[in-house]
């Protein structure tokens, strides 16, 4: 349908360069209808040099000599009054890159109105904050997030103030932010704080977000008080502590709840290695004014002349509470350290997370894999301490020293442990369900370097480690993002910062440093880089990015395909390379022109390309199995008697998602293949990296402090966009934020189990 007989038609058009590199660059157009709707909406303008577009979204693009014609998606046709689309480009240039000054909107030039031409009318603008609700634990913190509505012409200050109300909430910096034409549409954080007090009230403050001239937006801030409210119970801030040999190493102990009395505390050591001692802190006494302030015990560790890493149980008790366990090994520093070898799953066991492992036992039928070895998930600088996601939970020295105990009781059998590393900043450019806490623009790389990167190697570093099998998997969806989606902003941010590439060989260089380290990057999967447009490109990228690091490409042992993803790891019931009524398997709206159908036939070549690459000869593939089975009573037997292209390959394919660029909570998937070591030619394991029953993120928006936003790909009822082929998303309903235990997720992975679960 064209625009209707009589429309009125008025329009104002903004252009925002992205980037430019004096040969290439980059644009966002927003287009604001301020007239009558239209239906199909059509953009035209002329370039005034030697511009040409050579990659659009969000319209379809075309250019004739200097003029340009961008036409409605058909997804996306109408432009309804008072509404507002933001298309962009890629393009080249040669000369000078003056920007267009004039566009039309469907034969109308976009003047902001008729003549006169009227002033934007205020309400265009607006502070976007979210969310408006926000619980902030008792001494700690919390954010909320704000961006303009729309590019506006001249800086804008946007502050928060506090109203009345609790004054131990507190906002500590974002106080005064300031947006330009060039970043009013990145999201950036005001944090608030708890001061801890010691009553039981959940007070309450009114935060204003203000700009001049704008609507301002009011914050309910609630404090989640931990006074009162909770039972009593002794707070232990690890309960896996190394001690090295001829050293001391601690831990602390408060109390949860303000006493009535004094209480007192006995921490005493239990049957094992004498060598580990209290050395202080064996009684400790609380009262009702220091409950709240951590106390330490000492725990020291005799010289003496073995090579085995002892450990001894500390209990730290009190009358009428529950105790707690702390499990003290001793860093012996007589223990030679083995070196890398090959392959390092071969002839090892994998480090089983007991944490994953107890939500997989809790759920019926689940304890027959409750002891598979599942990846540690560094997703935030937090999670690298204890009790980054609770008093309890464990943080990597806690992972690091349960794997030691497990490799004790293995006896000559090493043990691998799975640690991903994952907080770039601008982390997942191109998604926004496991967006992190790093922005390139506030300072993320450098953080991400002293506040990440170092603390890890640090920790991997301590002796006590020495004879465990450390794999590092390096930045998930990272250097991908940089070959496909760089017609994103976060993502031609990164690029052109650097901090993707740059940030990734720090971390090379640094874990390839301890001797026991082994870096396997991630390298996305076949339905992303499966197209010849993809997969040269990423290679290259892979081997300069490797470059920067000190070691060079020595510093990657491998590569892993697949992580978090449902890729069918082969595809039984047809070939790439077959036809159907005289038709190409490979011109298959699944297909889509891919050259590889599945995920081990994509890792076996892109290994191959690596090594031409430069990397070595001897560089393994790992491919994440932990999701793709695709087993159940859906899963095709044997290929489909249709002679129809289309219908032949979705009845045929054992990868039952809607489409292969689907990735969030697939509705269907099954656990896949067990980790195992060398089951293919080039393929060092299958592995579990992604912990299965791990949410990919949640269905629908949810407040949180850890940095993760709503995607709409884990909506259930979203309809899609260009980069799944306006296909529905697949998505599980009612989940939870990513990496959130999601019940009904895991049930379902188990019943599809492929192999089936025995």
């Amino acid at each position: 349908m064209q625009t209707p007989a009589g429309a009125a038609v008025a329009c104002q058009v903004t252009y925002a360069k992205q980037w430019d590199n004096g040969s290439g660059f980059g644009a966002n157009i927003t287009i604001n209808n301020l007239g009558d709707a239209v239906n199909p909406w059509r953009l035209t303008y002329t370039w005034p040099g030697n511009q040409t577009v050579q990659q659009g979204w969000n319209g379809t693009w075309s250019q004739s000599g200097q003029n340009v014609t961008v036409v409605a998606p058909s997804w996306a046709g109408a432009l309804n009054s008072g509404q507002s689309v933001q298309i962009g480009f890629n393009g080249q240039v040669s000369g000078t890159n003056t920007n267009p000054t004039s566009f039309s909107l469907n034969g109308t030039v976009c003047n902001g109105g008729p003549s006169p031409s009227p002033s934007p009318s205020p309400q265009q603008q607006a502070l976007v904050v979210t969310p408006t609700s926000v619980s902030v634990p008792e001494g700690g913190t919390a954010t909320y997030s704000v961006r303009l509505q729309s590019q506006p012409s001249s800086n804008v200050t946007v502050t928060t103030t506090a109203g009345s109300g609790d004054t131990n909430l507190t906002a500590t910096s974002g106080t005064s932010l300031t947006f330009t034409s060039s970043n009013w549409n990145t999201a950036q954080n005001v944090t608030l704080a708890a001061a801890q007090d010691s009553d039981s009230t959940n007070g309450s403050r009114t935060f204003t977000v203000a700009s001049s001239g704008l609507t301002s937006v009011n914050v309910t801030a609630t404090e989640a008080d931990d006074d009162g409210t909770q039972t009593q119970a002794l707070v232990v801030s690890s309960t896996a502590v190394t001690v090295p040999e001829g050293g001391t190493a601690t831990y602390t102990v408060r109390l949860q709840a303000a006493p009535s009395g004094n209480v007192t505390v006995t921490n005493t050591a239990g049957s094992g290695d004498t060598n580990i001692t209290v050395s202080s802190g064996a009684s400790l006494t609380f009262t009702t004014s220091n409950w709240q302030t951590p106390q330490t015990v000492t725990l020291a560790a005799a010289q003496d002349s073995d090579q085995t890493a002892g450990t001894r149980p500390i209990v730290v008790a009190s009358s009428g509470l529950t105790s707690v366990t702390v499990t003290a090994t001793e860093g012996d520093d007589d223990i030679v350290n083995p070196g890398r070898v090959d392959n390092p799953y071969a002839g090892a066991t994998g480090y089983v997370n007991p944490d994953w492992s107890a939500s997989a036992a809790s759920e019926p039928g689940g304890s027959a894999v409750a002891n598979t070895s599942t990846a540690i998930w560094l997703d935030r600088i937090a999670a690298i301490t204890s009790g980054s996601a609770g008093n309890n939970s464990k943080g990597l020295r806690d992972h690091l020293n349960l794997a030691v105990q497990q490799d004790a009781a293995n006896g000559s059998t090493p043990v691998v442990i799975q640690v991903v590393i994952y907080n770039l900043p601008n982390r997942d450019c191109s998604a926004l369900a496991s967006n992190g806490e790093l922005k390139v623009a506030q300072d993320g790389l450098n953080r991400y370097k002293t506040e990440y990167i170092d603390p890890i190697a640090s920790i991997m570093a301590d002796p006590a480690y020495r004879n465990l099998r450390i794999v590092a998997i390096v930045e998930i969806d990272s250097l991908p993002n940089l070959v496909t989606n760089l017609n994103l902003a976060a993502c031609q941010e990164a690029k052109n910062s650097g901090a993707y590439e740059q940030g990734v060989a720090y971390a090379l260089s640094k874990l390839y440093a301890i001797p026991n380290v082994y870096n396997y990057v991630d390298a996305g999967h076949h339905g992303w880089l499966g197209w010849d447009t993809n997969f040269g490109p990423s290679a290259d990228l892979f081997g300069s990015t490797a470059d920067l690091a000190t070691g060079g490409k020595a510093t990657v042992h491998g590569f892993i395909t697949n992580t978090a993803n449902y890729s069918a790891l082969v595809e039984p019931h047809f070939t790439v390379n077959g036809t159907v009524n005289g038709q190409q398997i490979r011109s298959s709206r699944w297909v889509d022109w891919n050259f590889y159908i599945d995920e081990l036939s994509f890792a076996q070549a892109f290994r191959q390309r690596l090594i031409q690459e430069g990397f070595s000869s001897n560089i393994g593939m790992l491919i994440d199995t932990s999701r793709n089975g695709w087993g159940g009573p859906n899963r095709p037997t044997a290929p489909s008697t249709s002679t129809d292209l289309n219908t032949f390959v979705n009845n045929s394919k054992v990868d039952r998602r809607i489409h292969a660029g689907n990735w969030c909570n697939q509705s269907g998937a099954g656990l896949g293949e067990r980790p195992r070591a060398n089951p293919a030619t080039g393929i060092d394991a299958y592995v579990w990296v992604k912990p299965p029953g791990e949410s990919d993120g949640s269905s629908t928006e949810i407040p949180n402090t850890e940095g993760k936003g709503f995607d709409r790909m884990c909506d259930p009822t979203y309809g899609g966009n260009d980069r799944n082929g306006n296909n529905p998303s697949g998505a599980l309903a009612n989940a939870p934020l990513s990496g959130h235990w999601f019940s009904a997720q895991f049930r379902e992975l188990l019943a599809n189990a492929y192999p089936p679960i025995s």
